[in-house]
């Protein structure tokens, strides 16, 4: 069967005026155009739709009752139509984002608040968890996309690089490391560490730090909060090598951090998408602001001190 829209909306423009002429008027087609575009249709549906007089046509059972259904048809394909046009348009959507504790707060709230500006139409919903986590729910469709660093043997995504980030130093104010401007990793030999816990790739990084150093890692404390590690630094029980965006959490804190140098280590922080499906026009607007948003935090340095180290992806 080969129906088409055009002769759906012919027949029900002849249906609501009641004559032909009135409904080529309305569709701005000559007469001639318009019957045959319904003798096709009901040609197609192998029935009668209307009964034709002099003065008017009248529809027929099976014309009432396939009005009924392509009326609804035709409602239902213009909402379609206009959702889209939403969609397209960034008034309406829907954004799963997955994202690590720390980055999630840091980062979320203010483009939350910027993207409800802009968009108010378009929700935000959160999943606060472990970078692994991350990766799945963005794999497997349950999250439009993620925030953190990944490693780039992961498969089934896409990255979009966000910012660089670094590891630093963080210590009590009063440490004689907070006199220093910066600090290579064999200064920090003989330290109580505060460290992340080996699920962590934090601690993976630190890890590397300490072996290019040629330094033997023994933490003191192993937690699996940045937020834990830093009150641990705050009470001054140890020194805490922690990503640079941790620098957020400092502020009014006698806390001080330094760049670690002699390798630098750095990674990329990204947003991942599921590989091989079209991002959501919501998603792409919330990509530019969260870009926005990193700028703005940007002014913690979020980057590398300059020196050449060791660049890493995870």
């Amino acid at each position: 069967m080969a129906i088409s829209l055009r002769q759906i909306q012919s027949f029900l423009s002849v249906a609501e005026c009641g004559t032909f002429t009135k409904a080529a008027e309305r569709l701005h087609m000559a007469q001639p155009a318009l019957s045959q575009l319904v003798r096709e249709l009901e040609r197609e549906l192998g029935i009668r739709l209307f009964d034709r007089t002099t003065r008017r046509v009248e529809l027929t059972e099976g014309g009432r009752e396939f009005q009924g259904a392509s009326a609804k048809i035709m409602h239902d394909l213009d909402l379609a139509v206009r959702n889209a046009n939403n969609l397209a348009e960034r008034r309406r959507g829907r954004i799963v984002v997955a994202a690590p504790p720390l980055l999630a707060a840091i980062l979320l709230p203010s483009a939350i608040v910027e993207l409800r500006q802009r968009h108010p139409g378009i929700e935000v919903a959160i999943i606060d968890a472990r970078t692994d986590k991350i990766v799945e729910e963005v794999r497997l469709g349950r999250a439009d996309c993620g925030l953190g660093t990944f490693s780039a043997i992961e498969d089934g995504i896409e990255r979009m690089p966000l910012t660089r980030d670094s590891l630093m130093l963080f210590c009590a104010s009063a440490h004689p490391f907070a006199a220093r401007t910066s600090l290579p990793w064999a200064d920090l030999a003989e330290q109580p560490l505060i460290t992340l816990t080996r699920d962590s790739g934090i601690r993976l990084l630190v890890e590397v730090g300490y072996e290019t150093a040629e330094v033997p890692l023994r933490p003191l404390y192993e937690v699996s909060q940045i937020t834990t590690a830093l009150a641990l630094v705050e009470a001054d029980l140890g020194v805490a090598v922690l990503p640079t965006y941790a620098l957020a959490m400092t502020s009014g804190r006698p806390i001080a951090t330094r760049p670690l140098v002699e390798p630098t280590i750095a990674r990329d922080v990204v947003m991942i998408r599921p590989s091989g499906r079209s991002p959501s026009p919501a998603v792409l607007a919330f990509e530019a602001i969260l870009r926005s948003c990193i700028r703005r935090v940007g002014d913690l340095d979020w980057g590398t001190s300059g020196e050449p180290g060791v660049q890493q992806t995870r």
